[in-house]
């Protein structure tokens, strides 16, 4: 049953149709657990309130799979505003993005000209930016641009997913280079020829993973809900004397605020995935897809 939900909303995330129906009527049906608004001032209130209570944040503004070029610049554009709004609120925000939205299914030049425009942006205020992963065929285009722009800017930051068999080596690779990265499980339906089927071998090869990178030079943002995980995390950045500025816990907004709370009060640092705009349906069919208790709290505030 668990996995049928999942296939469900992993269809629904894709369904444009949908999508237009969620951009019309707004962040209703509980979406807005997850989403901070549709507005850069509501996202900017949320990252205030996260860091009063000691937690960092990455913003994204959503958007995923453009596939004009009008639109993929502004949403390079959006993205330079929100770094000016991170910039001019002094809050503690990183950004996060993925390359989709601004074009590389379009073009790899374009998508390139936009990452250097957002880049700039942020290498003239010191901001953070990271690469969001996406499926599994645009894995190596993602890492190659990764790659081509973090030569020149050393805060930038991408995703690697514990799902994909490659995965493994990937971070092999990148932790030799002293690059930083975020560590998930992936939210994505892969085929078995590309991607672990079984949950147990997810979890294991993320272990496998952060072994690999957390005593590297990069950035290690553990990005994740599972507690076993966060306790093997705790373990290693003990047992190897990892420094604060190391690595990261990562959660996302709304789900686990206990959890989130308790890992500050311990003394570890935490940031906040916190999404933000009005093309949120995409994103929000994922978390729906990774819980069934996502749904049972959205189906209550339908009723309600």
């Amino acid at each position: 049953m668990e996995e049928a939900l999942r296939s469900f909303f992993l269809q629904l995330a894709k369904n444009k149709g949908m999508n237009d129906w969620a951009r019309r009527y707004g962040l209703r049906f509980g979406a807005n657990r997850f989403v901070a608004g549709e507005t850069i001032e509501s996202a900017i209130a949320t990252v205030r309130a996260l860091n009063e209570n000691n937690m960092a944040v990455t913003l994204d503004h959503l958007g995923e799979f453009v596939a004009d070029e009008q639109e993929a610049r502004a949403s390079a554009d959006f993205c330079v505003r929100t770094l000016e709004a991170i910039h001019e609120a002094g809050v503690n925000s990183s950004l996060s993005l993925k390359l989709t939205q601004i074009g590389m299914d379009i073009s790899e030049e374009l998508c390139l000209e936009n990452m250097r425009q957002i880049i700039a942006c942020a290498k003239s205020r010191g901001l953070w930016v990271n690469i969001d992963m996406e499926d599994f065929e645009r894995c190596q285009m993602t890492l190659d641009i990764f790659t081509s722009l973090a030569a020149s800017y050393d805060k930038l930051q991408t995703v690697i997913q514990s799902y994909l068999y490659r995965s493994l080596d990937d971070v092999r690779a990148l932790a030799e280079r002293g690059a930083s990265i975020r560590l998930v499980k992936g939210a994505y339906k892969e085929p078995a020829s590309v991607a672990f089927p079984d949950k147990a071998d997810v979890d294991a090869n993320y272990l496998k993973m952060l072994d690999v990178h957390l005593p590297s030079p990069g950035l290690t943002s553990i990005a994740t809900h599972d507690e076993r995980i966060i306790s093997y995390a705790k373990e290693q950045i003990a047992q190897k004397g990892i420094a604060k500025a190391q690595y990261e816990f990562q959660m996302l907004y709304g789900i686990r605020n206990n959890l989130q709370q308790q890992l500050v009060d311990e003394g570890y640092p935490v940031r906040i995935y916190v999404p933000y705009g009005d093309d949120w349906y995409g994103y929000f069919m994922r978390r729906l897809a990774e819980r069934p208790a996502n749904v049972s709290f959205v189906m209550r505030g339908m009723f309600q």
